[in-house]
């Protein structure tokens, strides 16, 4: 009789316990969708930390206290983008200023468009036209104004988030790095604190290299496209290169991204879309070039992903974070290989994502 109760009752185990893995999953990806802001947060800070290191270390060996390196280091960053983002407020507020203007132009633009457009649905008049002159605008809705109004309110909250904790997050991981690193592995048993040590050293050179590729990578795009669009003549060219080179930052669609802030300006300068060909050419030409020359001999192979978990992984994570997921996505599924790859049981899963 004991006999026959013994497989049940290990096969209930067996499902117990695959349940259990389904629901901690569930939970913890409610937790990064509810959390966002937290999370983005946290996980900004440590690339910057791990970003930043080697000077700091570079500033140690000058003699330089490692907490003061530190500050220097964050401050130093602090100015960087606070120039940076003054620089593109000033553009942005000169653009925004001419904002009527250019919304004409571009309904002159794409009034062709819509109309032949219009012409292959049935006939249709210009909408531009004849249908805001003719018929009331009606009040927006108020779920719709209350959902835009809730989640501008989120975005807003994340961005302040992120400025105010990002600096001392990265300040107190520069300070104590070893403190941290320390206590890191006191959490582990002392047979797996080699193993624990070796995955934390590959994550590091992984996530090294990669944040230093892709920013060496992104300046070169933001330089030859700003170049580009001043050789065109297209008005705020430095502004457009900075939006197509972080355009570019998301990989595979960022080459289809990059195209719409110089398709934009097109419309400004030309009033027409003939030129268009011309852009999306050149801004693939650059981004091809950077991306299979530029990037491989700057990040090495130490990401060691396959196209199809990047494409995967990007779809993911931008579904769960929006644009912060695609720019995430991709260290996110880096460390996660690197985890599994000094798992033994998870090994398989290392492979298929390097395959």
């Amino acid at each position: 009789m004991s006999t026959t109760e013994t497989p049940p009752t290990i096969f209930r185990i067996s499902g117990s316990a695959f349940s259990l893995k389904i629901l901690a999953g569930a939970v913890i990806l409610l937790f990064f969708y509810y959390a966002a802001g937290v999370v983005i947060t946290v996980l900004l800070a440590v690339l910057l930390a791990y970003f930043l290191d080697p000077a700091v270390e570079f500033l140690e060996r000058l003699r330089i206290p490692r907490t003061m390196g530190s500050l220097i280091m964050v401050l130093l960053l602090v100015a960087v983008v606070g120039a940076v983002g003054y620089g593109l407020w000033v553009r942005g507020s000169d653009f925004a200023a001419n904002w009527p203007t250019n919304r004409v132009l571009i309904r002159q633009a794409v009034a062709p468009i819509q109309k032949e457009l219009s012409g292959i649905e049935g006939g249709v008049t210009d909408l531009t036209t004849t249908t805001d002159a003719k018929q009331p605008v009606s009040a927006p809705d108020s779920g719709m104004v209350h959902t835009l109004f809730v989640r501008t309110i989120g975005s807003l909250y994340a961005l302040v988030l992120e400025a105010t904790f990002v600096p001392f997050l990265v300040f107190f991981m520069l300070a104590g790095k070893r403190e941290a690193w320390h206590s890191t592995l006191q959490l582990f048993p002392i047979s797996r604190r080699t193993q624990v040590k070796e995955t934390l050293d590959d994550l590091r050179n992984v996530l090294r290299d990669y944040l230093i590729g892709m920013s060496v990578v992104t300046l070169v795009v933001i330089a030859c496209t700003s170049i580009f669009f001043l050789a065109l003549g297209l008005d705020y060219p430095i502004l457009g290169g900075i939006a197509s080179g972080l355009c570019n930052m998301v990989p595979y669609i960022g080459a289809v991204l990059a195209w719409m802030p110089g398709f934009f300006l097109a419309i400004l300068k030309w009033k027409a879309v003939s030129h268009f060909g011309i852009i999306a050419i050149v801004l693939l030409g650059i981004h091809v070039v950077a991306q299979n020359f530029i990037a491989p001999q700057l990040v090495g192979r130490q990401v060691q992903l396959n196209a199809v978990a990047i494409t995967i992984s990007l779809l993911f994570w931008g579904w769960v974070w929006g644009g912060m997921g695609l720019i995430l996505a991709i260290p996110i599924t880096a460390t996660l290989r690197v985890i599994c790859d000094h798992t033994v049981s998870l090994k398989p899963f290392a492979r298929w994502l390097s395959a």
